[in-house]
C-alpha cells in the first residue's frame, strides 16, 4: 500500500508518503503555529517528488482531524479531500489524540498513555489510553484539574502540548508520571502507519473540534433586514 498522510492540526505542517511494500517512509515536517495554508501544498509536492510516487499511484490519503486549531484542521482536511477526489482514492481521518498516543502504545502497550492538548484557558483536549491501546477516557475537553483527577490513577505517561500543564498540577500524593513529553505535534510517520489500518468505508474526514469556536457571530451588531 502507498498512502499520503497530512497533518496541520497543531504546531506543524507535515506530510508523509508510506510505502508498506518496501517499508519506506518519506516525510517532511515544518514547525509552525500559523501559515499552514501557504505551506502545505508545496510541502506535499516535495514529499511526493522525493518518494517518487505520482498521486495516481496512491492507495489512500489520510489526515488528522483534530482536536486542534480550527484553521489548521480546515486546511489539512480540505487538502486531503481535494487530493482524494482528484486522484479517485479514498480519504481517511485519524484523531490527533490517537496519532500522539500511537508510538508510545507501540513501544509499551501496558502502561497508560494520557494525551493532553492545550485548549487554552486552563483546559485541555484529553484522551486516556489503557493497556492494549484501549480507551479509558474518551476524547473530551476538560479543565486541567479534572484531567489530572482522571489521569492520576497509577503509572502514566503524559504527551501532547498540554503535558506540562498536567504535570504542573499533578498531586504530590500520586506517583510522578513516568514520562512527560511536550510534543508540539504528532509524528507524521505514525499518522501514516495508523492510516494503514483505518476503515475506508467511513465517511469523508470531518473535523473533531470538541468545543464550539471562540469567535461567535455578533448578532447584536447586525442590521435588521427589510
Amino acid at each position: 500500500m502507498r498512502l499520503l498522510a497530512i497533518d496541520t492540526a497543531l504546531e506543524a505542517c507535515a506530510a508523509a508518503v508510506l510505502d508498506t511494500e518496501h517499508g519506506k517512509v518519506t516525510s517532511e515536517s515544518l514547525p509552525m503555529v500559523r501559515g499552514h495554508a501557504e505551506a502545505l501544498m508545496p510541502l506535499i509536492g516535495r514529499v511526493m517528488q522525493q518518494a517518487g510516487v505520482p498521486f495516481s499511484g496512491l492507495d489512500r490519503i489520510a489526515v488528522t482531524t483534530g482536536p486542534g486549531s480550527f484553521t489548521g484542521l480546515r486546511v489539512g482536511i480540505s487538502a486531503a479531500r481535494g487530493i482524494a477526489l482528484a486522484a479517485a482514492k479514498p480519504a481517511v481521518g485519524l484523531t490527533t489524540l490517537a496519532a500522539y498516543a500511537a508510538p508510545y502504545i507501540a513501544h509499551d502497550d501496558k502502561t497508560v498513555v494520557v494525551v493532553a492538548i492545550d485548549a487554552r484557558h486552563q483546559h485541555v483536549y484529553l484522551q486516556i489510553f489503557g493497556p492494549g491501546g484501549r480507551t479509558l477516557v474518551a476524547p473530551r475537553i476538560a479543565s486541567v484539574a479534572d484531567a489530572v483527577r482522571a489521569a492520576a490513577t497509577g503509572p502514566v505517561r503524559i504527551v501532547g502540548t498540554g503535558a506540562n500543564m498536567l504535570a504542573a498540577a499533578w498531586p504530590s500524593r500520586e506517583p510522578v508520571p513516568m514520562l512527560v513529553e511536550d510534543r508540539r505535534a504528532p509524528d507524521i510517520a505514525w499518522v501514516a502507519r495508523l492510516a494503514v489500518a483505518a476503515d475506508e468505508s467511513a465517511d469523508s474526514p470531518k473535523p473533531l473540534y470538541l468545543r464550539a469556536p471562540d469567535a461567535q457571530p455578533q448578532d447584536a451588531a447586525r442590521l435588521p433586514r427589510r
